[in-house]
C-alpha cells in the first residue's frame, strides 16, 4: 500500500479477528513509532507491548472507553518521559503505529492515556515507572470489518492565508 493511501484510508477499528499478530510484524509497526518526529530529538518513548490476553483483559477493565482492547490480539502502549514535548512526541510516535498497521493490513484503535484516571494503574500494572506517563494505548489486529466513517470535505476544513 502506498503512503497516501495508507494516511486516507486508515480508521478506527473496533472488532477484530481471533487471529494474532506475528511479532515480527508488532516489531516493524512498533520501529515506526520509533522513527516519529520528536522535539530537540528527544525521543522519551518507550513501547509496550501487550499479547497476553490477561493482561489485555486488565487493562481493557481499567479504562473508560477501551473494552476492545480486551479482544484485539495486540495492544501497544506508548509512555514516555517528561520531556517539555512528551505529549506531542507520544502523539506522533502513536499516530505512526496506527498508519504502520494499517500498511500491514492491520485495524487499529487509539485509546487515550494522557492524563486519563487510569493511567497510573495501567502503568503499575505494565511494571513502567511511575515518572513516566501513559500516553495512549493502542489495539491492533486484524480487522473483523472495515469501518467507513465519512470524513469532512477538504472544503470544509481548509483555509488559505486566513480563516
Amino acid at each position: 500500500m502506498d503512503a497516501l493511501t495508507c494516511l486516507k484510508t486508515r480508521r478506527s477499528v473496533r472488532r477484530f479477528l481471533d487471529r494474532p499478530v506475528p511479532r515480527d510484524t508488532i516489531q516493524e509497526i512498533v520501529d515506526c513509532g520509533r522513527m516519529a518526529a520528536t522535539a530537540n530529538n528527544a525521543q522519551p518513548w518507550v513501547f509496550v507491548a501487550i499479547l497476553e490476553e490477561a493482561t489485555r483483559r486488565e487493562i481493557a477493565a481499567l479504562t473508560d472507553w477501551g473494552e476492545f482492547i480486551a479482544h484485539a490480539p495486540a495492544c501497544i502502549a506508548v509512555f514516555c518521559t517528561k520531556t517539555r514535548y512528551y505529549l506531542e512526541d507520544g502523539s506522533a510516535a502513536s499516530q505512526n503505529i496506527l498508519n504502520a498497521a494499517r500498511a500491514y493490513g492491520l485495524g487499529s484503535c487509539w485509546v487515550a492515556g494522557a492524563g486519563k484516571p487510569y493511567a497510573p494503574k495501567v502503568a503499575k500494572l505494565l511494571g513502567v515507572p511511575d515518572d513516566m506517563p501513559l500516553v495512549s494505548l493502542l489495539a491492533i489486529g486484524y480487522p473483523a470489518d472495515e469501518p467507513s466513517p465519512v470524513k469532512k470535505p477538504l472544503s470544509d476544513v481548509l483555509r488559505w492565508e486566513k480563516y
